[in-house]
């Protein structure tokens, strides 16, 4: 099985990047099944049900999110309602959602996990036990292909997701600050990305207009941060490939940019 895994999608540029350049890569790679953080697609901040249906519609498969799942009042409810779109599963279990998702594809099962770290973010359960306690769940169900979208801030955290779930799961892949990390990685079967990195706009602050962060970092006083629809772009994911044992074998890190140049990176086998 081969996937193509997405970090996060910031606003309308990023949606525009997947719009023209996913459907292409996907048949071009054979790519099986395309996961995607969604958390920023609608104007950064949350997800609305027509955005949703927009990046379904141009190629992705499934949708994880992080501490702006819930942003689109309006929206959030009906969104968490799809299937294919998880939100952290270490938020409490009687808000709506669900943290875990079993799939198939080429009839052969699969889980994605959506967890979300502890620094600075919502109050939550332990990221950490609750992995431990899903991936006993699915191997007891003899789904040994699992996926994790792990959304935390600090590297720390995620290289401990890392050691604690290598060899138990197929694929980590980082998300949240929307920075692309060079540490691709697969190791005892597992890949590892602390962060994919965001699809959007470049050449700004974390594919936001500059403006409110500086202002802000200036001065204390905060203000509401805007996707800058006029901008530079990229397109960053990771693909992956996964055998029928659930073991990861080779991985790639794509960049393309809105000039078309593409960087590719292979991973670096740890044994």
């Amino acid at each position: 099985m081969r996937f193509g895994l997405i970090g996060d999608i910031v606003g309308r540029p990023g949606r525009d990047m997947i719009k023209q350049i996913l459907k292409d890569i996907k048949t071009k790679h054979k790519i099986d099944t395309i996961v995607a953080n969604s958390e920023n697609i609608s104007n950064g901040f949350g997800a609305t049900n027509k955005n949703i249906n927009e990046m379904f519609n141009s190629g992705i498969d499934i949708f994880t999110g992080g501490n702006h799942s819930f942003d689109k009042k309006d929206d959030y409810k009906i969104v968490l309602q799809n299937k294919c779109v998880l939100r952290p599963a270490n938020y409490p279990d009687e808000i709506d959602g669900r943290g875990v998702g079993i799939y198939d594809t080429h009839n052969k099962p699969f889980a994605v996990i959506n967890l979300m770290g502890m620094f600075a973010m919502p109050v939550c359960d332990n990221p950490f036990r609750k992995a431990l306690d899903i991936v006993d769940q699915l191997k007891k169900k003899d789904i040994n292909t699992i996926i994790v979208d792990f959304h935390a801030e600090t590297t720390s955290e995620k290289r401990v997701m890392m050691s604690l779930l290598k060899n138990k799961v197929s694929a980590i892949f980082g998300t949240h600050t929307h920075i692309g990390t060079d540490d691709l990685i697969v190791e005892d079967g597992t890949m590892y990305v602390t962060d994919v990195g965001l699809t959007g706009c470049r050449d700004n602050i974390i594919g936001m207009d500059s403006k409110t962060p500086i202002e802000k970092l200036l001065t204390g006083v905060g203000g509401h941060f805007k996707v800058q629809n006029n901008c530079k772009k990229i397109f960053q994911m990771v693909v992956v490939d996964i055998n029928e044992q659930g073991i990861a074998t080779t991985a790639k890190k794509f960049k393309i940019y809105d000039d078309n140049d593409i960087v590719i990176t292979d991973f670096k086998a740890e044994i």
